[in-house]
Order: structure tokens, then sequence, then C-alpha cells
């Protein structure tokens, strides 16, 4: 019965998802947005509905740790997996956009909610602080978005703006909402039962499967994307969907929660961090001629299996967590930089080359 639970709620996550997606990106077309900015605003809040939905479900059953193991294992997901998934079917190029202002700023959200979360709880007063964050960032974009269409930017494709499919598309986006609301409520309350049954916390649990639950709206969005030729909405939906789970998802989750989002100390000591350094290392990939290739997204999608190694081993209190532990920290860290460097640096000289080629 459990299992059944669980499996309802993914359904109904996934497509509650999709036809809010499907909704909100066609009528975002019909304001004559770019095909970034609706990957980095309209279908990034509409794959990270399933978060939102989850997370704010368990703050009301005063479940913090599923509610911020949620945020922090999508995001982490969002970068090693979905982008790594990505990137292997089909090599992803960056815009200059996503590497100079979208990436820096998800960066600065994950250090910012760190900084909130040191005193052990984020608060209703710095939850706040995130929902306006989200309010600012989505206005300045939508302005940009704007402005870049007026002075004959390339326009995406356009959709008939009568009253019918304007209505339908309306109906996708509060049919999905349902859907999402009716999804997250099955799925916190099989995950619960199954972390009492297994004997896992609630914040392994929100770390992995319920992250992974939640995650696949970006999985197939991106996918999808990736497959059609949509590199804008493959990389924009993956760094759009981080910055809006710490901002807008948490900050709501955490006006709504009793008592704030207590913190627990395992995931100030590694979760964050690992997240942290997650979204640093899209950095030194980017630069790797401004596109991300096979290679990368193998490389991203190791890390993943990795840290989801350490997890186990940290939840079952096997023999050999600490020495993983230390040689994470010590070995495989340090050795994460220095392959995205020496992937930048290669990546610099050949384009240094070409150049040089070109003036001969």
């Amino acid at each position: 019965m459990v299992i059944l639970t669980f499996v309802i709620g993914l359904v109904l996550l996934f497509v509650g998802a999709d036809l809010l997606v499907r909704g909100a990106s066609r009528l975002a077309i019909i304001l004559g947005l770019t095909p970034l900015v609706v990957g980095l605003t309209i279908v990034a809040f509409g794959t990270s509905a399933p978060e939102g939905a989850t997370s704010i479900a368990a703050a009301l059953r005063d479940q913090p740790d599923l509610a911020l193991g949620n945020v922090i294992g999508s995001n982490i997901m969002n970068v090693l997996v979905v982008l790594g998934m990505a990137a292997m079917i089909k090599p992803l190029v960056v815009s200059r956009q996503l590497l100079h202002i979208d990436v820096p700023i998800m960066i600065a959200v994950s250090v910012l909610l760190y900084v909130f979360a040191l005193n052990g709880v984020i608060s209703r007063f710095e939850s706040g602080i995130l929902l306006l964050g989200i309010v600012v960032y989505t206005s300045w974009m939508i302005r940009k978005s704007r402005k870049e269409s007026q002075s004959g930017a390339k326009k995406t494709r356009q959709v008939q703006t009568n009253k019918l499919t304007i209505a339908r598309y309306t109906a996708f986006v509060l049919v999905g909402l349902v859907m999402l609301v009716f999804g997250a409520e099955y799925l916190v309350e099989a995950a619960s039962t199954i972390a009492r049954q297994i004997g896992l916390s609630e914040l392994i649990i929100g770390l992995t499967v319920i992250a992974f639950g939640t995650s696949l709206p970006e999985i197939a969005t991106s996918l999808m994307a990736a497959f059609k030729q949509e590199r804008d909405i493959a990389i924009g939906n993956v760094i759009g969907s981080n910055i809006s789970n710490v901002l807008m998802i948490l900050g709501v989750t955490g006006l709504v929660a009793p008592n704030g989002i207590s913190v627990a100390p395992a995931a100030l000591n590694f979760d964050l961090p690992f997240m942290i350094a997650v979204a640093i290392a899209c950095l030194p990939i980017f630069f790797t001629g401004h596109r991300i290739g096979r290679r990368e997204g193998a490389l991203l999608f190791g890390y993943y299996i990795v840290y989801v190694g350490y997890l186990v081993l940290d939840a079952s209190g096997h023999d050999a967590q600490q020495t993983y532990s230390t040689v994470m920290f010590a070995f495989v860290t340090p050795l994460i930089f220095i392959t995205l460097l020496t992937l930048a640096t290669l990546a610099w000289r050949k384009k240094h080359r070409e150049l040089a080629a070109q003036k001969q």
C-alpha cells in the first residue's frame, strides 16, 4: 500500500508538472519572451513546482529535514544528473548570459542560504528575504528579455493568441497545480513511512528518493529540450530551477512553517557545502569553450554517484564511511576542481590556437 501511494504521488507530480510546464511555457511565448528567459523563469518555476509542493507539505507536517533535504538534493541532482545526462545525449552550448549573470547568481543564493543556516534555523524573516530575491530576479529577467525582443533580437516561434488558446493553456496550468498538490501529499506521506520502516533519516530520504522524484520534471524537460536542439531551455531550466528552489521554494516554505526551517547539523556540515561546491563547479565547465560536452557530462554524472555512495554509507553506519568521507574531502573534492581547471585550460588553449591560426 505504501509503495502504491508513493508511485501515485510520483505519477501525479510528473503529469502535473508536465501540464504546468506546457501551459506556462506557451503563455510565456505569447508574451514575447526569449527561449533562455522562458527556461530560466517560466519552465524553471514549473519544474520546481514539485519541490515547492513537497517542501511546503513537509513543513506543514513539521518535517523540516524533509523540506530542506528535498531542495538541497534537487539542486545537486539538477546539475550533476540533469545537466550531465543532457550533455551526454547532446553537447550543450552555453550562452554568455548564463556564464556571466545567472550561474554567479546561483552561486550567490547558495552561499546566502548557507549563511542563513549557520545558526541552525532559517527564520521567517530570512525566508521573506529569499522570496523577495526571486521577485527581483524574475522582474529583471522579464524586462531584460522584452528589451531584447524590441531591439530586434531573435524571436521565438509564435503561438496563436486567440481567447480559446489562452484559456486552454491557462487550464493546463491550473490542472497541473492541483495534481502537484495532491501528488506532493501522497509522496510525503509515503516517504515518511518508508523512512521509518527502513531506519533512514528524513534528511537522507529527502536528499535522495524525494529529490529524484521531484527532479523528474527537470530531467524530462532538459532531456527533451536537448533532443529538440532547444539548448537554452535545457540549461536555463536547470540553472533557473536551482535559483527558484532556494529563493522561491524555501522562501515560501519558511514563511508557512510554524517555526521556520530548522537545519540539521549533517546538512550544515556536508550537504549545503557540497551544494555550493557543485554550483561553483559549473563555472570551469561552462568556460570550456562555452559548451558542456559529453566528457564534462559524464564527469558530472560520475560525481553524483560518488555523492550518493557517501550518503548510503553514512546512513547505514558502515565501517568504511569514515574512510570514504576522508577520501572525498582530501582527494575527490580537490581532484574535481583540478579536473575542471584542466578542462578549462585545454579549452582556452584550443581557442587561442584557433584565433592565432585565423590571424595568419
